[in-house]
């Protein structure tokens, strides 16, 4: 980030760089898509997002459709709960895989009333314990077949190891590449998660702000 506004060039932001820009902006909450993690083969590799790490440390709640399909989902969570991160589940007990509604693993707490989750970023906030993740599985109506999806990912990542393709240059090549494989479908399928992670966000955001309203100031001695 320092280089670039030194440069005075422009970039997009990983989720970790978005939970430093929210908290240095005094925001609370904000919707992606689906979180960096731990990348297939990583224990060749080391390739794990700085996402996992930020989460950890700042004080920010991400709601998103789970991790990317194309990680290791069971490692990216277990390295989650190695940082003390809490994994929401909003409306379900399954982590989703950011196309389908369920990974085969589970979230840590399941909750179905965002002001209930709203409570609990306060809380993590004021104990100084770091960010919430808040999984909200894309709709119904706009998920992928998980057995389809997932052949389309092992397609692309073969194409990936083929073409040398490495570091931080791996999720964008995927991405594309699985946007071939499924004719557009998963670009689709972005779009309607991406809109519901924003209404659920905007839901804990307005539960935070009421919260906020009606707590009591602290007395002075």
């Amino acid at each position: 980030m320092a280089a670039l506004l030194v440069n005075g060039e422009t970039a997009g932001t990983t989720v970790a760089t978005t939970m430093q820009i929210a908290a240095l902006a005094g925001i609370a909450v904000f919707a992606t898509g689906g979180i960096g993690g731990v990348h297939r083969g990583a224990e060749e590799t080391f390739d794990i997002s700085a996402d996992l790490e930020e989460l950890s440390r700042t004080p920010v709640a991400v709601v998103c459709a789970g991790a990317k399909s194309i990680l290791d989902i069971g490692k990216t969570l277990e390295v989650l709960e190695t940082n003390g991160v809490p994994v929401v589940g909003y409306g379900t007990e399954d982590f989703p895989a950011f196309w389908a509604r369920k990974s085969g693993h589970k979230v840590d707490h399941r909750f179905d009333d965002l002001a209930e989750i709203a409570r609990l970023v306060a809380i993590q906030t004021d104990l100084n314990m770091g960010g919430v993740l808040v999984a909200n599985p894309i709709p119904e109506a706009d998920e992928l077949d998980a057995a389809q999806i997932e052949g389309r990912i092992a397609q692309a990542v073969a194409d990936a190891e083929q073409a040398g393709v490495s570091r931080k240059a791996v999720t964008p090549y995927l991405l594309q590449r699985i946007f071939e494989l499924t004719e557009g479908r998963s670009l689709k399928a972005n779009i309607a998660l991406v809109e519901n992670n924003a209404k659920v966000a905007a839901g804990i955001a307005v539960a935070l702000a009421e919260r906020h309203a009606t707590k009591p100031p602290l007395r002075r001695a």
